[in-house]
């Protein structure tokens, strides 16, 4: 998957609730359940050029509502911090298994955790 796509199924997930009940089906069906402009023109009885300006405005509506709140950049900049932390903790696991000193490896994993706590 595409960051591109990863990030508008993101955008969706988070606040695709705020769309009209059009935008929020023909968002869903083109993006999520790959059906063509075509296909959902023919079962929504419309033309796929009015289906095209539905699923861009949600777009723009999905853009708009990420640029104000950040949400989702906020969301994946805490997973990465989450994925740091964890991997510091297992590095510290191992560092006590194997008996060297874990100081160095604590004071990374608190500083992770701060981090995460500021977001």
């Amino acid at each position: 998957m595409s960051d591109e796509t990863l990030f508008k199924t993101m955008l969706f997930d988070f606040f695709g609730d705020l769309l009209t009940e059009k935008q929020y089906e023909y968002y869903d069906l083109y993006h999520n359940e790959d059906y063509s402009l075509s296909e959902i023109a023919a079962k929504a009885g419309i033309s796929r050029q009015g289906v095209y300006d539905i699923i861009s405005r949600a777009e723009k509506s999905l853009a708009q509502m990420e640029r104000k709140t950040g949400v989702v950049r906020k969301w994946l900049d805490t997973r990465v911090e989450l994925e740091q932390a964890s991997r510091i903790a297992r590095e510290l696991l191992r560092s006590l298994n194997d008996k060297k000193n874990p100081t160095d490896l604590a004071k990374q994993l608190i500083v992770s955790l701060d981090e995460i706590g500021k977001s």
